[in-house]
């Protein structure tokens, strides 16, 4: 009933089940932004007639929806930046360069993988690397001998696999990190629209979003910081609606967040981004995870059920993205097949090659629901799954 909301639907008779990648828009997030250019669009936080005050308004409203979304303390914790790319990105440029040592999972995909060769770090010369056991799950032995023999490191991690849906526990890795004097930044894109978040409750000192991820538009996204580290965290870019005052010998920033806020911000974005999060408030982040949860073990079990897959972890570790092979055959043809059949899945690498080189496999088909989807959205795609296989395999 869910899928009425979504004028994606209306449009396409396309099985939608590729939500890790980004998730469809509903109408009120697309008539938000419509709204703000055609009804007050202005700049933020320089002017002070009519429509920029309102466009102002409705971007800082953003940072405290959010703030109560993830239950921060202060809306002033909350950074908007492009996405969690953006997010890890700035971690990086900025608070990480104290630290000797990097600490991630094997789990990451790119975005958190990628910036700290940007610094020069590579595998045991100032980046280690926690193991994963059969099932892909967090070796938390391992992770402790790590921050044993690396104290006062930055940890980065996901909540939940991009390529696998593997979820970790994110509490446990923050007690962990901070009994061996080190921060803990996470990866949030695949955890904060699917179950309940609570920053404060996690201990955590960084936690990235995207946008768009959580049926927001594309290019916005937050980055929560601990409110004692504020200070600490350098500024990454600098320039207009940084400045408190400049002139040729010295410039003096904001405060947080807006001194990490440089340039003209994504407006239409960010306020189109209040809206997803209204939507989800008005459904019910509990909810969503009950619907998820659901459709999520019914898939495993359809799946199961297919002679030759090759399934990686099980539902009691992983969360809406079902990643799976089939004997024999490419990912990539099974995919071009489902196209052909309007069936949407991602079948590749998932932007996470180093877990795909350690599995010794060149990629996955990567099934990924969300609350909109039905069982009927899941019984055609095992359908068009089964054809795919016969005819690949003839």
């Amino acid at each position: 009933m869910y899928k009425e909301d979504f004028p994606f639907f209306k449009n396409t008779n396309t099985v939608y089940l590729d939500n890790a990648a980004t998730t469809q828009k509903p109408s009120i997030v697309i008539d938000k932004i419509v709204e703000y250019y055609t009804h007050f669009c202005a700049n933020t936080h320089r002017s002070n007639f009519g429509d920029a005050n309102r466009a102002t308004k409705e971007f800082e409203n953003t940072r405290n929806i959010l703030k109560d979304f993830i239950n921060a303390k202060d809306s002033k914790q909350i950074i908007f930046t492009k996405g969690i790319t953006e997010s890890l990105n700035l971690i990086a440029a900025t608070f990480a360069k104290k630290f000797k040592t990097v600490i991630i999972s094997s789990l990451e995909h790119h975005s958190n993988v990628t910036p700290w060769h940007m610094q020069g770090r590579t595998l045991h010369d100032g980046l280690e690397v926690v193991n994963i056991k059969d099932n892909l799950e967090f070796d938390y032995e391992h992770f402790e001998e790590l921050l044993k023999a690396n104290p006062n490191s930055l940890v980065s991690v996901t909540h939940v696999s991009n390529a696998f849906g593997t979820r970790h526990d994110i509490k446990k890795i923050a007690q962990l990190t901070h009994k061996y004097d080190s921060y803990i930044m996470v990866d949030a894109a695949q955890s904060v629209a699917h179950f309940k978040v609570d920053v404060q409750d996690l201990d955590v000192d960084f936690y990235g979003m995207s946008g768009h991820k959580t049926y927001g538009p594309t290019g916005v996204g937050a980055l929560y910081v601990k409110e004692e580290l504020l200070k600490e965290l350098p500024v990454y870019q600098t320039g207009g609606a940084t400045i408190n005052d400049v002139n040729f010998e010295r410039s003096i920033m904001l405060d947080s967040p807006y001194k990490y806020e440089a340039g003209t911000q994504n407006i239409a974005g960010v306020i189109g981004f209040s809206q997803a999060l209204n939507y989800l408030n008005n459904i019910g982040i509990e909810k969503v995870f009950e619907i998820e949860d659901e459709l999520y073990k019914y898939l495993h079990n359809e799946l199961e059920k297919i002679p030759g897959i090759i399934l990686y972890n099980n539902v009691s570790n992983a969360i809406g993205s079902k990643s799976f092979n089939i004997e024999s055959i490419n990912c990539e043809d099974v995919g071009i097949l489902l196209d052909k059949m309007h069936i949407a899945v991602r079948a590749g690498h998932h932007c996470a090659q180093p877990i795909m080189k350690k599995l010794n496999i060149d990629g996955t088909i990567r099934a990924s629901v969300a609350f909109y989807n039905t069982k009927d959205d899941i019984d055609k795609f095992i359908e068009g799954l089964k054809k795919a296989i016969m005819m690949l395999k003839d």
